[in-house]
């Protein structure tokens, strides 16, 4: 063990599971960890978790990580967290509150996928508020806002009983250092906070918007001046307090007073652990003119400019929401790898298809991907063989940049058939369909001056050569894997660096602890032309459905 061994924990939590990955100061990971979270579902569209079990998970994955790199605390210089936008509840104690129809306080999580709050979503998109300008023009029921209404309305003795609500990542830094700090990411990001306007709190970057919250009903947070939600809010990476406290480091197994960063999304965190990757050495970095794209159950897709950019149906412009300085662009996927999911899982031949893997010691995706390479041969390209099957993946609705929560998804081209090579064509219409939707947001992207040409992949996505390359002959950009694949937690470790004092900025810790690695250049000819097709296809399944519904309401 190398006592002076400068190392840096991020700690990433995800829809499924809690991570810690230990770097040191050039990126390397030196171990990592996960440990799994409950999830409840009492009826449909609601999503709920519990914070207790989440910190437990954390602490777990936190100690694996470190015994497999090898370290000890003293080699610990800075903490970073990163979380799901889940909205968490505490009373004046600390404890869980409900936020759950069962009345469980264990239950005192709304997972950022709970789609619970339609109704007063659709009321606040309603009141053409000024602050929607800056999240693409309208709300989702996935932003905090709409979810604060419904508790409100729907369980008031949570709202009540509730005198802390979080952003799952400002949970954990309050957790960890006992002060109520906030992120600008999160605030701005989650919460409708205005991080370009001057401050109005002392301790603050940026200012709430009184008319806003007194106009959807809750203007009891206004005359509270903003307690419960959030009246430090600070930017990223920024050191928090005194650090871990001596409750929190006996839970991790660090040292007291560790420094602990102001906290980011994960989609964000991804972000600042991909964009500042060059290419090769000495190249320039080109910020505006990169998107990550980050994938996991759903999918985030992260572009800044200097100045802001207002693009309809994708969420911002958020400033110094990811890159300090920088205006963030984030369009998304409220489904992606949880829809490639769905298809496969709910398929007839699930269970042999996963017996089979089992048998072999390999995955179902790779065991698909043997079925497609047996089936194409012949053809001029893999992707044609779903000339006659189409997906519109909207199986959750629409975040970008539609923003329609309401839509829903469409297969076309069935056969009567449900054998494995069925299963291994809707996969592949599938991963199509997802891609065409990042398509669908570069190109609305463009039409608002942005650039793009490179997109920086990481997640679940970024492990499937099929999911790349459809990605990169669909958007038709080259598609570029990090050195480290574990983007997301590397950005949330570069964040304890700069805590740490070892970075003077995110952005230095950007260039110094990222790389690029694979490069995966876009198809050209007929496969090209293919896809333009394709992608016709894709935009005019979307209005066949809007006129399906509008046939089905006269």
């Amino acid at each position: 063990m190398n006592q002076d061994r400068r190392c840096y924990i991020g700690i990433d939590v995800g829809t499924g599971s809690a991570r810690a990955g230990v770097f040191d100061e050039s990126g390397k990971m030196l171990g990592q960890s996960s440990r799994p979270i409950k999830m409840w579902k009492p009826q449909a569209d609601f999503v709920e978790q519990s914070s207790d079990d989440i910190w437990g998970a954390t602490a777990a994955a936190v100690r694996l990580a470190a015994t497999e790199a090898d370290i000890d605390a003293t080699n610990v210089r800075g903490i970073g967290f990163d979380a799901t936008c889940s909205l968490v509840a505490l009373d004046e104690r600390d404890r869980p509150v409900s936020v759950s129809p069962t009345g469980k306080d264990e239950q005192n999580v709304i997972v950022w996928m709970d789609h619970r709050a339609l109704e007063q979503m659709a009321r606040i998109n309603d009141g053409g508020h000024a602050v929607l300008r800056y999240v693409g023009g309208i709300i989702s029921p996935e932003m905090q806002s709409p979810k604060l209404s419904w508790l409100r309305e729907n369980l008031p003795d949570c709202w009540n009983r509730t005198r802390r609500f979080f952003d799952l990542a400002d949970f954990m830094t309050y957790r960890a250092t006992g002060d109520e700090t906030r992120s600008l990411c999160t605030t701005v990001c989650k919460w409708t906070y205005q991080g370009h306007l001057e401050p109005t709190i002392s301790c603050s970057v940026g200012s709430w918007d009184d008319t806003y919250w007194q106009s959807i009903g809750l203007g009891e947070l206004v005359s509270e001046g903003y307690w419960r939600v959030g009246t430090c809010i600070r930017p990223m990476g920024e050191p928090i307090a005194q650090g871990l406290t001596k409750k929190a480091a006996a839970d991790f197994g660090l040292n007291p007073g560790t420094p602990v960063a102001v906290s980011i999304i994960d989609a964000h965190a991804g972000g600042v652990g991909m964009l500042g990757a060059r290419l090769a050495e000495g190249t320039e970095v080109e910020l505006e003119k990169r998107l990550a794209l980050i994938g996991g159950t759903s999918s985030c897709h992260m572009a800044v400019s200097r100045e802001p950019r207002f693009v309809d149906g994708v969420w911002g412009p958020f400033y110094s929401a990811m890159i300090p300085g920088f205006w963030l662009t984030e369009g998304g996927q409220s489904a992606t790898g949880a829809l490639i999911d769905h298809i496969i899982f709910s398929h007839a031949r699930s269970h042999e298809l996963e017996q089979d893997a089992k048998r072999r010691g390999i995955t179902v995706y790779e065991i698909l991907a043997e079925v497609l390479d047996r089936l194409a041969t012949g053809t001029e390209f893999p992707a044609e063989l779903t000339k006659k099957l189409h997906v519109q993946p909207d199986f959750h609705g629409n975040r970008s940049p539609r923003a329609n929560p309401h839509a829903r998804g469409m297969i076309s081209g069935l056969r009567l058939s449900d054998s494995v090579e069925d299963l291994a064509l809707l996969y592949l219409a599938t991963v199509q369909a997802i891609a065409h939707g990042t398509r669908h947001i570069l190109d609305v992207m463009s039409q608002s001056g942005y650039e793009i040409d490179i997109v920086l992949t990481t997640g679940g996505g970024a492990k499937n050569p099929i999911f790349l390359r459809e990605h990169a002959d669909i958007t038709r950009r080259k598609i570029v894997l990090p050195k480290e694949p574990e983007a997301v937690l590397l950005g949330s470790a570069m964040l304890g660096a700069v805590a740490a004092g070892d970075y003077a900025s995110v952005t230095e810790a950007m260039t110094k602890m990222s790389a690029a690695d694979t490069v995966i250049e876009p198809c050209q000819g007929a496969a090209a032309r293919y896809h333009d097709a394709k992608h016709e296809v894709f935009l005019r399944m979307y209005e066949d459905q809007l006129q399906y519904n509008a046939l089905m309401t006269r």
